[in-house]
């Protein structure tokens, strides 16, 4: 509960001073940021979250419950990644008259993030808790469990 608190106000805290900062810009056109917040908004609540919700029913028929959590989070990490470098990926914003702009191997770097979330989910169900019995968690039993 301690820990919630303070992310909830660090992270008040750190929007506050964006705020103030986009405040006291006088590049910033309010219309225009405003006009972007609502894009992400709508693509947020209509295109990521029902992606969201469907590829979860779908793993929630295929995988068994104790491995669930391991493939949804790493599901959601691969797709935020995903959407995030993809752009990079496909060149966007690339000048065909400036070879130093956008210059990494953006494809090969996305796979090698990609393999790196697999494989930390692999690690994570390989060596956590989920794969365990009850009587073998610390802590042993879970009350209530007809274990008694």
């Amino acid at each position: 509960m301690r820990a919630r608190v303070v992310l909830v106000t660090a992270g008040i805290l750190i929007m506050g001073y964006a705020v103030a900062g986009a405040a006291a810009d006088p590049d910033v056109a309010p219309a225009g940021v405003l006009s972007f917040l609502a894009g992400v908004l709508l693509v947020h609540d209509l295109v990521w979250m029902p992606a969201v919700l469907a590829v979860g029913a779908v793993i929630t028929r295929l995988v068994a419950p104790r491995r669930r959590p391991v493939v949804i989070a790493a599901t959601i990490s691969a797709a935020a990644v995903t959407v995030v470098a993809l752009p990079l990926v496909l060149g966007f914003g690339r000048p065909a008259d400036n070879p130093s702009a956008l210059p990494s191997p953006y494809g090969w770097n996305l796979a090698l993030v990609l393999l790196a979330v697999v494989a930390v989910a692999a690690l994570a169900r390989w060596r956590g808790p989920a794969g365990r019995k009850n009587s073998e968690r610390p802590g042993g039993e879970v009350p209530g469990a007809g274990g008694e």
